[in-house]
């Protein structure tokens, strides 16, 4: 292959990367304000609602919502939570659910799973963060 055919190959290559990541940022930056929208209006309040309704079964949860993320943690055992967080290191953005189990000589066991896969942030919904926690909320309660 000639130099300059080299040359140019590798610049064209090198324009299209920095194409992606700024295509990348924009991405990632559009998330970040959906996800903190979603967490505001969809998943925060249902989190206090879920727990609300553990209380009153009397199992002790409390909903903390740290920087970027949202968590409902067991008052009995803090390693039994869990968790929405958004992940943007995939491909695309996207809002994680993150169970953690603390089970005794078993240790800490952690699952994530995608809530809403195919659902863009921005149309995340009350029936999205539903799905999770009622497949979540069992497996804290129950050992």
């Amino acid at each position: 292959m000639d130099v300059s055919d080299l040359r140019k190959s590798i610049l064209r290559a090198l324009d299209n990367a920095r194409k992606e990541a700024a295509t990348r940022r924009t991405s990632v930056d559009e998330a970040g304000a959906a996800y903190a929208t979603f967490l505001e209006t969809v998943a925060v309040p249902l989190l206090r609602q879920a727990q609300s309704v553990l209380k009153a079964e009397r199992q002790p949860f409390t909903v903390h919502t740290p920087a970027g993320s949202a968590r409902l943690a067991s008052d009995a055992a803090p390693e039994t939570f869990l968790e929405i967080a958004l992940d943007s290191t995939g491909a695309r953005p996207q809002v994680l659910g993150r169970i953690s189990l603390a089970r005794g000589r078993q240790g800490v066991i952690v699952e994530e799973r995608p809530i809403g896969p195919e659902t863009p942030i921005a149309n995340l919904g009350e029936s999205d963060v539903a799905e999770f926690l009622l497949a979540a909320i069992p497996r804290l309660v129950l050992k």
